[in-house]
């Protein structure tokens, strides 16, 4: 498989896709292209119908770009493109969220600076996942039943936290290592 540019007038949607797009979330698409670049290519049979990649296409369509990367998947039969264009889609959902691990590197992007509109979360979804550690910084150490605290030690370098990890796991506590820029 390689990667071609495809004029993008000469892509077809997929009449039945099934799989719909808000004008915001097209925007957001949109903004996502502009800040990192056309990383996904839109996936197409060999007539140039869409199997994947209606909302990069409409927002493509948005900020005037003529042409878009693609792959051409020629190996598929009929049935098979048809039930590609909703499993491309429904796999992807089918994913969780580490939510600790989430907020740590949204806390990170945050304190650098960068927009975190651009990772497709709204700011209700941030503030609601930035609101434990903001509350865990903020509020005095207390132990109380159902609440998970946290530590984060900046360390020199690998090696340190390798030394810390051991020593907090040798007094009984449940470490995991994370690695930051």
């Amino acid at each position: 498989m390689k990667i071609e540019q495809v004029k993008i007038d000469k892509l077809i949607p997929y009449a039945r896709n099934s799989r719909t797009h808000s004008d915001a979330q097209v925007a957001q698409i949109a903004a996502s292209i502009k800040e990192f670049g056309f990383t996904n290519p839109v996936l197409i049979d060999e007539t140039g119908s869409i199997i994947a990649g209606h909302g990069r296409v409409m927002a493509a369509r948005k900020l005037a770009i003529t042409d878009v990367p693609s792959i051409r998947l020629t190996h598929l039969t009929e049935l098979q493109k048809r039930a590609y264009i909703i499993a491309d889609n429904k796999l992807a959902l089918n994913s969780g969220w580490d939510d600790e691990m989430l907020a740590v590197e949204l806390t990170d992007l945050k304190d650098m600076g960068f927009d975190l509109d651009l990772t497709g979360f709204s700011s209700d979804e941030i503030d609601d996942l930035l609101t434990p550690i903001n509350n865990e910084i903020e509020s005095s150490p207390q132990l109380t039943d159902g609440f998970k605290f946290s530590v984060i030690i900046a360390c020199a370098d690998e090696i340190e936290q390798g030394q810390m990890l051991e020593k907090f796991e040798l007094e009984g506590h449940k470490c995991r290592p994370l690695i930051t820029q």
